[in-house]
């Protein structure tokens, strides 16, 4: 194996010696590279406005569509729509605050982590990303570098230089046709694909205020 440029990130309660990162679960680590395909759809009542599927094409996850919830709150839900996490904005947060917890709760014994911008202005998409434990948010737990305009972007371990998930748009001529962003999502070995779909997830939204407030 060939030595790495960066020493490995000591391990932390996401990180098991073993090198699991689960923040939502175990279940949704793989022991291999995980290729993702999200689908952003044009609204609809039904199957919500992003759409997670495997290579196969087989449909993984699925989000609430905004229009059958309030705008500030979005549900990450299975093939078969049962709620895995609920995705809630902090009303009245300076750096676009979302807070992430287990199931459809909102209670903060079910808090998981916590997804906020990383400057109040900034050019470049860059979040941080604290889990529930990580009270006092001095060092993130893991951030978010790119731009979402381009839909490429690059998830790390804290503020590491270890990568963790890959997105880059992907141009299909049917879905521009119909109106659909798509982009695959690449996770690396034993990290947690709906910790990641959720913060894409979360990502749009940030954009889509950015876009209708100006901010």
């Amino acid at each position: 194996m060939a030595a790495s440029s960066s020493p490995a990130p000591a391990p932390t309660p996401l990180m098991s010696p073993s090198g699991v990162v689960a923040v939502v679960g175990p279940q949704f680590c793989a022991p291999y590279v995980v290729a993702l395909t999200v689908t952003k759809k044009a609204l609809s009542l039904s199957d919500g406005d992003f759409v997670v599927s495997d290579v196969n094409g087989d449909v993984l996850m699925k989000v609430q569509g905004r229009v059958l919830s309030l705008h500030s709150r979005r549900v990450l839900c299975d093939a078969a729509g049962s709620p895995i996490i609920s995705m809630r904005e902090k009303k009245l947060s300076m750096h676009h605050r979302w807070n992430v917890y287990r199931g459809d709760s909102s209670d903060q014994k079910d808090l998981l982590f916590t997804v906020k911008k990383s400057h109040m202005l900034q050019l470049k998409t860059e979040l941080d990303v604290f889990l529930a434990a990580n009270t006092a948010e001095q060092h993130c737990d893991f951030k978010v570098k790119g731009s979402w305009f381009e839909r490429s972007c690059t998830f790390y371990l804290g503020d590491t230089n270890t990568i963790i998930a890959l997105m880059s748009r992907q141009y299909e001529l049917k879905n521009v046709l119909l109106g659909k962003d798509t982009f695959g999502v690449t996770v690396y070995p034993n990290v947690d694909y709906a910790f990641v779909v959720a913060i894409i997830v979360i990502l749009d939204e940030i954009h889509r205020d950015r876009m209708e407030h100006g901010d």
